[in-house]
């Protein structure tokens, strides 16, 4: 695992996505990836969080693996994000993190916003997003809304239809 690998963000891709995902999209996930690598992106950012995170990382780890040449690097909001996840996550987690080329702390423990700040992160650091998102309030639009406020290449692979964003300024 590397550390204070230098972030190019117009190379790179940040992930975002609801936690009730269950890999309903998997394979549109990896060709996503595999065409944003032919694109030039190389870096790609999870926030680690149960759901459509945790299934982007391990498709990049898999692709990875097969000889494609991306890096992963994982943003934990906070020290112990993983310990309210089922045991299958957690173990998901290590092993994602044990794979990753690099690893993000921004908080050493849990704070009222930290997770906010988390996805913050995954957009200024990006030029390209790639979002499960539904259309449902929360987590994954904020950041989705950030991203298309800020110009992000956005791809979404949930077919919902999405609500219009002027009604979020």
């Amino acid at each position: 695992m590397r550390k204070n690998m230098a972030i190019d963000r117009h190379h790179t891709v940040a992930f975002t996505g609801h936690r009730t995902y269950t890999g309903e999209a998997r394979e549109a996930l990896c060709a996503e990836i595999r065409r944003l690598a032919q694109e030039g992106y190389t870096t790609f950012l999870s926030g680690m969080a149960e759901g459509f995170d945790l299934a982007a990382a391990e498709a990049v780890v898999a692709l990875r693996s097969e000889g494609l040449k991306v890096q992963l690097v994982a943003v934990i909001p906070f020290a112990t994000q993983s310990s309210s996840f089922t045991e299958e996550n957690r173990a998901r987690f290590r092993r994602i993190l044990a794979e990753a080329d690099e690893v993000i702390l921004l908080a050493s423990s849990y704070h009222r916003g930290c997770y906010q700040q988390r996805n913050d992160f995954l957009v200024d650091h990006a030029s390209a997003l790639v979002a499960w998102y539904d259309g449902s309030r929360g987590g994954t639009q904020y950041t989705f809304l950030r991203a298309m406020k800020r110009g992000l290449a956005l791809h979404n692979l949930s077919s919902a239809i999405l609500p219009d964003p002027r009604l979020f300024e």
